[in-house]
């Protein structure tokens, strides 16, 4: 019984062995060769991605035509990071078709964007004709790799 229980436990601990070396291998697999590993101290190429979010003017909440602007200020930095998310971690698209007697009777998607960006900053935010107003973000992906890095076993 005992024999059986040290042959149980090593074969475990040689499959966590195991387990440990193939992550190794697809994580090697799929890093560029140009990649830096977490500690080594090879300089990553800046890589900048930018992102415009837009908000109109007229139709936000306000009592004069100050606060809306502050308030489509805000509205479009906000939708320029969701668009940022999207672009760092990617969309979750979910669809459903209803089909009856073969035919289509409903057809819907939803998506959603979820992530946290740090250390985007503000390049530009400005007015566009008279209702619109824009802000542009950019975010260095060095940094995000850094931190993807760093959080790696």
């Amino acid at each position: 019984m005992v024999r059986v229980g040290v042959l149980l436990l090593a074969v475990m601990l040689a499959g966590c062995d195991t387990v440990q070396y193939e992550y190794q291998q697809v994580r090697q697999k799929f890093q560029r060769p140009d990649s830096p590993v977490a500690g080594d101290a090879i300089a990553i190429e800046s890589r900048t991605v930018t992102a415009t979010g837009y908000a109109p003017i007229s139709i936000q909440a306000g009592a004069s035509r100050g606060h809306k602007v502050l308030n489509a200020m805000r509205v479009s930095k906000l939708q320029a990071y969701k668009e940022l998310a999207a672009i760092v971690h990617g969309q979750y698209l979910f669809g459903t078709t209803q089909v009856k007697d073969m035919v289509v009777k409903n057809d819907q998607f939803n998506a959603a964007v979820g992530g946290i960006i740090r250390g985007a900053r503000v390049v530009k935010a400005f007015p566009i004709q008279d209702d619109t107003y824009a802000t542009i973000l950019e975010l260095d992906l060095r940094d995000v790799q850094r931190a993807y890095l760093n959080m790696q076993p």
